[in-house]
């Protein structure tokens, strides 16, 4: 089996929360998701744990970073084209998400990117493969 992630990320409102992610063709997993908690799939083994502030509490000590004045984490996707980088970060703005960073082009590598209702920061990057194949 390979190994999954699971990235566990505090939100205020699960129900705008799942609303935003579902405008974007994200689906959830049922068995992983109840009144507090929605296991957002982003591909067969990775998957964002959408959890309401109170029970994200339950798993910490520390307080919840307050996502709207500092960055905890940058989560970056990977996209097939160019034009799915800009699919994506176009309907995250539309779905009501927010700019974080300017776009980059670096030619070889392209990326946009936005913040969720929560704040958090997705990134969504294309990479030519062939210049990965050079890297490696």
């Amino acid at each position: 089996m390979p190994q999954m992630i699971f990235v566990n990320l505090p939100v205020k409102d699960l129900e705008t929360t799942k609303g935003f992610f579902g405008k974007l063709g994200f689906s959830f997993n049922p068995q992983f998701s109840d009144d507090n908690t929605a296991c957002l799939v982003i591909s067969d083994t990775i998957f964002a744990m959408l959890i309401s502030e109170p029970r994200f509490k339950e798993f910490t000590k520390k307080e919840i970073a307050d996502s709207s004045k500092t960055t905890e984490v940058l989560l970056a996707l990977s996209a097939e084209s160019r034009e799915k980088v800009d699919e994506l970060a176009d309907a995250a703005l539309a779905a009501g998400g927010s700019p974080a960073n300017e776009p980059q082009d670096l030619g070889f590598m392209y990326g946009r990117s936005f913040q969720d209702p929560d704040h958090h920061i997705w990134e969504v990057v294309w990479m030519d493969p062939s210049a990965v194949e050079a890297q490696g």
